[in-house]
């Protein structure tokens, strides 16, 4: 057994404050091993995986069946950069295309990657398709977005802790209210410069806010009416995450430019992508975009296994049976409670919002003490808490988190 084995959580926890950059809040739990639902600490204490690590584990900690693609792989080819062609990557490109159904994809690595990778692409056919004048295109967001941390995505974000002195920032973007098709409409009649609308299907990092039915269908058609690309960012949301293997699937959209990440590896590698049709994808050619790791054979035989496991377990179906029946429980509590307002969500990917301000700590002494009672949670802009386990769970399972989260929260009563 390694020195480091031996160390114990609060050593670990100095370790990373003296010699990392301070630029993670994690919650004091210092986790060695995964399996499923669970996670152990390294003094062998027992967790709920509640958070799946920002739903890139939906398959659940060390799937085998990913697991042994990575190491069967990883014997035999890991990286060959884009200098050459690989026996994994045709494979990965044809098997992805048809999983999701469009004609092309292009690979990256990290979700902010995939943002950037997509902006790229929808401003290249503002210009050589839809021929707006170079430099003058505009993409359409949506406040209270998170789409990853990069220069030029925090220069839309509304998160100031993100943007302040990281300047100066990205032109070229419009913010409207979210889940505001009039707002929408509006903006899209207002220029004809506009090249796209990038939107979550579900606001996640703000508090899983779910927008009105229809919303994403309707956005999808004004976008086709103004000849705008509607850019649908799934990197949380997707891979059966709600109930549906993408989000925007509950109303039968398909998004002109479709981001991907996290769990497209079920959470064992970084792998990201970038799907559209040819009438989009065509625009980029050699020497325009690339990563030295983007499509590399041990990213493409994971990506295959974890998206294998996701069809032949039926997880989106289970996310979805699963997520009504958390939410129906909790609704049981919160209409009872002082301390919860409301439950909300779609599939497994849940929040509760706490009577409190956003300034406020209850919401951090409620996920510490959901620790402490063997599940791990972590709270959203303040007073929001996203509960999001691996879609492996079951119903047994999901029940017992139901009561050590009520049980936890009657600690907290007013």
């Amino acid at each position: 057994m390694s020195v480091i084995e031996k160390m114990s959580s609060a050593a670990l926890i100095e370790l990373e404050d003296k010699y990392g950059a301070h630029n993670y809040h994690p919650l004091p739990v210092v986790l060695s091993r995964g399996e499923g639902v669970y996670v152990w600490d390294v003094e062998g204490k027992k967790y709920y995986d509640f958070l799946s690590a920002y739903s890139a584990v939906n398959q659940g900690h060390c799937h085998p069946r990913i697991v042994n693609a990575l190491m069967e792989q990883a014997q035999t080819l890991t990286l060959t950069s884009r200098a050459f062609y690989n026996d994994k990557l045709g494979l990965y490109e044809e098997y992805l295309t048809k999983y999701f159904g469009f004609d092309k994809v292009l690979p990256m690595n990290t979700g902010a990657e995939a943002v950037e990778t997509a902006l790229k692409i929808c401003r290249k056919w503002a210009y050589e398709v839809k021929g707006i004048a170079e430099s003058q295109a505009l993409i359409v967001v949506c406040e209270g977005n998170f789409h990853g941390r990069t220069t030029t995505i925090i220069s839309f974000s509304n998160d100031e802790n993100a943007r302040k002195n990281f300047g100066p920032y990205t032109e070229g973007f419009i913010k409207i209210p979210y889940d505001s098709l009039e707002d929408l409409e509006r903006v899209l009649q207002s220029s004809s410069n506009i090249a796209g609308f990038l939107v979550e299907p579900i606001q996640g990092e703000a508090g899983v806010y779910v927008p009105s039915e229809g919303y994403l269908a309707q956005a999808k058609a004004l976008c086709e009416k103004y000849n705008v690309l509607f850019i649908a960012d799934e990197v949380q949301t997707g891979i059966a995450r709600t109930g549906k293997l993408l989000a925007v699937h509950h109303e039968n959209v398909q998004p002109d430019v479709l981001i991907l990440g996290k769990a497209i590896s079920g959470g064992v590698y970084p792998v990201s992508a970038v799907l559209a049709n040819n009438s989009v994808m065509n625009v980029i050619k050699p020497g325009q975009h690339g990563s030295t790791f983007g499509g590399n054979p041990l990213a493409a035989a994971v990506a295959m296994a974890a998206l294998e496991v996701v069809r032949d377990e039926k997880l989106a179906e289970n996310a979805e049976r699963l997520g009504q029946l958390f939410r129906s429980e909790l609704s049981k509590y919160v209409e009872q409670s002082n301390i919860v307002t409301l439950v909300r969500g779609k599939g497994l990917l849940n929040a509760i919002v706490i009577n409190d301000t956003e300034e406020s700590e209850t919401a951090w002494n409620i996920c510490m003490a959901l620790r402490d009672n063997g599940l791990l949670a972590k709270p959203t802009h303040g007073n929001i808490i996203r509960f999001a386990p691996p879609l492996v769970m079951d119903q047994e399972q999901l029940l017992d988190c139901v009561r050590i989260i009520t049980e936890t929260l009657k600690q907290f009563e007013r």
